[in-house]
């Protein structure tokens, strides 16, 4: 009971910290281009991450040092930059539904490249969740596609994704969870800082209070969004499995509308009715 209790106390911190990325991101933006935003992200995860990192790689063993180098790559660092590159053109609410793709794209991985194994409740589950979340965006916001491109960005992220999921499942379960997120984040702080030079980021006035915000709003989503989540995630994956742990996108779209609340928006009942339907369908996910 006390396990179960632990795996959904993550889930539900998971939601929060990745639901409030995506306004991080704008306000990262507002002065900073997406490259820059994505690049203080990973540098910040990396330098917070940087005390665990010798200690880590001396604890993992050289077989698997590649496939968190490669968990890093695909679980961060691409997703990083096409989620900031394609919210300069799409919408939150398209970006939430397509990004609830995850679970599906787990699933796909894993049958086609690591022999993953699911029943048809497990199966319904998932289905029944994506289909509550587009009920959920559909109930509130308006969805434009004029930018499709764009979209395809994020879906190529959820794949991306869902590779990672699967990644991390089978192959570092002898692996503790801050000495993957140590290792891999810390690996990437050099490639983001050439990215953060060729993107002229030393070159802004940095003292502006603008350009201060927007830097400490993206270093707030690295320290948060990717070091502390990545670990908690990596612990929930080898915890409760790639199923669950991939259903933690389901979640995030309702943090989403806890900031509408904040700011005075309103909450229909169609919502609270598509909340009800997305947890039906994690509950049968996680049901033995």
């Amino acid at each position: 009971m006390g396990g179960k209790f632990v795996n959904w106390l993550i889930f539900l911190s998971l939601c929060l910290i990745w639901g409030s990325s995506f306004i991080l991101m704008k306000s990262g933006m507002e002065t900073l281009s997406p490259y820059q935003v994505a690049s203080i992200r990973l540098i910040s995860s990396g330098v917070v991450l940087l005390p665990f990192a010798l200690k880590a790689f001396q604890r993992i063993p050289a077989s698997k040092r590649m496939p968190v180098i490669l968990s890093g790559l695909l679980g961060s660092f691409f997703p990083a930059y096409l989620f900031c590159i394609a919210e300069t053109k799409i919408d939150s609410a398209l970006a939430g539904i397509l990004n609830a793709l995850t679970p599906l794209f787990v699933i796909i991985t894993g049958i086609a490249f690591f022999q993953l194994r699911i029943n048809m409740q497990q199966l319904l589950g998932m289905l029944i969740g994506f289909i509550g979340l587009c009920l959920l965006v559909a109930a509130g916001s308006n969805i434009s596609l004029a930018y499709f491109g764009y979209a395809l960005l994020v879906l190529l992220a959820t794949l991306f994704y869902g590779i990672n999921v699967n990644v991390v499942g089978r192959y570092l379960h002898g692996v503790g969870s801050l000495e993957i997120a140590s290792m891999a984040f810390v690996f990437l702080i050099i490639p983001c800082l050439l990215i953060l030079y060729f993107t002229g980021y030393f070159h802004l006035p940095l003292g502006n209070p603008a350009y201060i915000r927007s830097t400490l709003a993206s270093s707030v989503l690295g320290i948060f969004g990717t070091a502390v989540a990545s670990t908690l995630f990596y612990m929930l994956v080898k915890r409760a499995g790639t199923l669950f742990a991939s259903t933690v996108t389901y979640g995030i779209p309702f943090v989403a509308i806890g900031w509408g609340i904040w700011h005075g928006e309103q909450v229909n009942v169609q919502q609270v009715l598509c909340l009800t339907v997305i947890l039906g369908g994690v509950y049968m996910v996680n049901k033995k």
